[in-house]
Protein backbone atom coordinates (compact mmCIF):
# COMPACT_ATOMS: atom_id res chain seq x y z
CA UNK A 1 0.00 0.00 0.00
CA UNK A 2 3.11 2.40 -0.52
CA UNK A 3 4.17 4.20 -3.58
CA UNK A 4 7.64 4.61 -4.45
CA UNK A 5 7.05 8.38 -5.33
CA UNK A 6 5.05 9.65 -2.51
CA UNK A 7 6.15 11.67 0.65
CA UNK A 8 6.31 10.14 3.31
CA UNK A 9 6.23 11.01 7.89
CA UNK A 10 6.48 9.03 10.18
CA UNK A 11 5.40 9.63 13.67
CA UNK A 12 6.56 7.12 16.36
CA UNK A 13 5.08 7.55 19.34
CA UNK A 14 7.55 5.84 21.29
CA UNK A 15 6.30 4.32 24.45
CA UNK A 16 3.27 2.94 22.76
CA UNK A 17 5.56 1.60 20.06
CA UNK A 18 7.74 0.10 22.99
CA UNK A 19 5.06 -1.65 24.86
CA UNK A 20 3.70 -2.70 21.47
CA UNK A 21 6.93 -4.46 20.32
CA UNK A 22 7.74 -5.55 23.65
CA UNK A 23 4.40 -7.35 23.44
CA UNK A 24 5.29 -9.13 20.93
CA UNK A 25 8.43 -10.38 22.34
CA UNK A 26 11.40 -8.51 20.22
CA UNK A 27 13.32 -4.89 20.71
CA UNK A 28 12.95 -2.01 17.56
CA UNK A 29 15.91 -1.55 15.73
CA UNK A 30 15.34 1.88 14.23
CA UNK A 31 18.53 2.06 12.08
CA UNK A 32 16.41 -0.71 10.07
CA UNK A 33 13.09 0.64 10.86
CA UNK A 34 14.26 4.00 8.94
CA UNK A 35 15.58 2.00 6.23
CA UNK A 36 12.55 -0.45 5.40
CA UNK A 37 10.59 2.78 5.10
CA UNK A 38 12.94 5.39 2.97
CA UNK A 39 13.17 2.06 0.59
CA UNK A 40 8.85 2.24 0.82
CA UNK A 41 8.55 5.89 -0.66
CA UNK A 42 10.23 9.30 -0.27
CA UNK A 43 11.01 9.56 3.56
CA UNK A 44 10.68 13.41 4.60
CA UNK A 45 11.12 13.47 8.22
CA UNK A 46 10.64 10.64 11.36
CA UNK A 47 9.55 11.88 14.44
CA UNK A 48 9.61 9.71 17.45
CA UNK A 49 7.93 11.18 20.62
CA UNK A 50 8.75 10.41 24.81
CA UNK A 51 8.34 11.71 27.85
CA UNK A 52 11.63 12.23 30.03
CA UNK A 53 12.55 11.99 33.45
CA UNK A 54 14.78 15.40 33.84
CA UNK A 55 15.26 14.81 37.58
CA UNK A 56 16.53 11.55 37.27
CA UNK A 57 20.76 10.73 37.05
CA UNK A 58 20.84 8.33 34.77
CA UNK A 59 17.06 7.66 32.27
CA UNK A 60 17.17 4.48 30.65
CA UNK A 61 15.99 5.58 27.79
CA UNK A 62 18.64 8.70 26.66
CA UNK A 63 20.94 6.76 25.01
CA UNK A 64 18.29 6.01 22.86
CA UNK A 65 17.00 9.10 22.12
CA UNK A 66 20.27 10.11 21.97
CA UNK A 67 21.14 7.92 19.13
CA UNK A 68 17.99 8.90 17.32
CA UNK A 69 18.95 12.15 17.62
CA UNK A 70 21.95 11.87 15.81
CA UNK A 71 20.78 8.72 13.11
CA UNK A 72 18.06 10.86 10.83
CA UNK A 73 15.21 11.43 13.73
CA UNK A 74 13.53 14.21 14.43
CA UNK A 75 12.86 13.86 18.56
CA UNK A 76 10.25 15.51 20.41
CA UNK A 77 10.71 15.27 24.07
CA UNK A 78 9.32 17.15 27.20
CA UNK A 79 9.70 16.60 31.00
CA UNK A 80 7.47 13.91 32.45
CA UNK A 81 5.40 14.84 35.20
CA UNK A 82 5.84 12.66 39.10
CA UNK A 83 3.26 12.51 41.51
CA UNK A 84 1.70 10.10 44.13
CA UNK A 85 -1.75 8.89 42.95
CA UNK A 86 -4.30 8.55 46.03
CA UNK A 87 -3.03 5.00 47.46
CA UNK A 88 0.80 6.56 47.88
CA UNK A 89 2.27 5.01 44.97
CA UNK A 90 4.44 6.32 42.18
CA UNK A 91 3.29 7.65 38.54
CA UNK A 92 4.90 8.86 35.89
CA UNK A 93 3.00 10.97 33.42
CA UNK A 94 4.41 12.43 30.17
CA UNK A 95 1.66 12.06 27.03
CA UNK A 96 2.79 13.39 23.93
CA UNK A 97 -0.48 13.19 21.77
CA UNK A 98 -1.01 16.71 21.56
CA UNK A 99 2.75 17.31 19.91
CA UNK A 100 2.25 14.71 17.67
CA UNK A 101 -0.96 15.88 16.65
CA UNK A 102 0.10 19.40 16.09
CA UNK A 103 3.05 18.26 14.32
CA UNK A 104 1.04 15.86 11.93
CA UNK A 105 -1.57 18.43 11.34
CA UNK A 106 1.52 20.99 10.48
CA UNK A 107 3.29 18.87 7.93
CA UNK A 108 -0.12 17.36 6.42
CA UNK A 109 0.29 19.75 3.20
CA UNK A 110 3.78 18.52 2.27
CA UNK A 111 3.26 14.91 2.48
CA UNK A 112 0.94 11.85 0.61
CA UNK A 113 1.24 9.33 3.66
CA UNK A 114 1.72 9.67 7.44
CA UNK A 115 2.54 6.27 8.90
CA UNK A 116 1.54 6.77 12.68
CA UNK A 117 3.29 4.12 14.63
CA UNK A 118 0.54 3.99 17.94
CA UNK A 119 -2.87 2.25 18.69
CA UNK A 120 -4.00 4.64 20.42
CA UNK A 121 -7.51 5.59 19.98
CA UNK A 122 -7.36 9.24 20.90
CA UNK A 123 -5.90 9.16 17.56
CA UNK A 124 -8.70 8.32 15.59
CA UNK A 125 -9.36 11.93 14.78
CA UNK A 126 -6.45 12.90 13.83
CA UNK A 127 -6.64 10.19 11.28
CA UNK A 128 -9.50 11.75 9.71
CA UNK A 129 -8.76 14.83 9.54
CA UNK A 130 -5.71 14.00 7.52
CA UNK A 131 -7.49 11.64 5.39
CA UNK A 132 -10.10 15.00 4.76
CA UNK A 133 -6.99 16.80 3.73
CA UNK A 134 -5.95 14.05 1.25
CA UNK A 135 -2.87 12.39 3.34
CA UNK A 136 -3.55 8.63 3.49
CA UNK A 137 -2.84 7.02 6.93
CA UNK A 138 -1.33 3.79 7.78
CA UNK A 139 -1.26 2.68 11.28
CA UNK A 140 1.68 0.60 12.55
CA UNK A 141 0.29 -1.44 15.71
CA UNK A 142 -0.50 -5.00 16.96
CA UNK A 143 -3.58 -7.18 17.28
CA UNK A 144 -1.64 -10.19 18.17
CA UNK A 145 -0.69 -9.02 21.62
CA UNK A 146 -2.82 -9.80 24.70
CA UNK A 147 -4.71 -7.67 24.99
CA UNK A 148 -4.49 -6.08 21.02
CA UNK A 149 -2.89 -2.91 21.40
CA UNK A 150 -5.11 -1.18 18.53
CA UNK A 151 -7.65 0.21 19.56
CA UNK A 152 -10.38 -1.20 16.64
CA UNK A 153 -11.94 3.11 15.72
CA UNK A 154 -8.24 3.30 15.25
CA UNK A 155 -7.35 0.50 12.94
CA UNK A 156 -11.06 0.75 11.36
CA UNK A 157 -10.52 4.71 10.68
CA UNK A 158 -6.60 3.78 9.05
CA UNK A 159 -6.22 3.73 5.20
CA UNK A 160 -4.24 0.71 5.95
CA UNK A 161 -2.71 -1.48 9.06
CA UNK A 162 0.12 -2.61 9.60
CA UNK A 163 0.35 -5.50 11.62
CA UNK A 164 3.84 -4.77 13.95
CA UNK A 165 4.43 -8.51 14.17
CA UNK A 166 4.88 -9.02 10.29
CA UNK A 167 7.45 -6.76 10.72
CA UNK A 168 9.19 -8.48 13.40
CA UNK A 169 11.94 -10.14 10.65
CA UNK A 170 12.86 -6.86 8.91
CA UNK A 171 12.60 -3.99 11.83
CA UNK A 172 13.36 -6.06 15.06
CA UNK A 173 16.18 -8.11 16.77
CA UNK A 174 15.79 -10.20 20.28
CA UNK A 175 15.24 -8.18 22.90
CA UNK A 176 18.70 -6.96 24.96
CA UNK A 177 18.53 -8.84 28.18
CA UNK A 178 19.31 -7.61 31.36
CA UNK A 179 21.56 -9.63 33.52
CA UNK A 180 20.77 -11.86 35.98
CA UNK A 181 21.88 -11.62 39.98
CA UNK A 182 23.30 -15.10 38.78
CA UNK A 183 25.29 -13.58 36.04
CA UNK A 184 26.71 -10.73 37.86
CA UNK A 185 27.62 -13.06 40.44
CA UNK A 186 29.65 -14.93 38.30
CA UNK A 187 31.50 -12.20 36.22
CA UNK A 188 31.99 -10.36 39.71
CA UNK A 189 33.83 -13.20 41.10
CA UNK A 190 35.60 -14.37 37.32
Amino acid sequence: MFYKDERLALFIDGSNLYAAAKALGFDIDYKLLRQEFMRRGKLLRAFYYTALLENDEYSPIRPLVDWLHYNGFTMVTKPAKEFTDSQGRRKVKGNMDIELTVDAMELAPRVDHIVLFSGDGDFRPLVESLQRQGVRVSVVSTIRSQPPMIADELRRQADNFIELDELKDVIGRPPRETPSEDTRSARASA
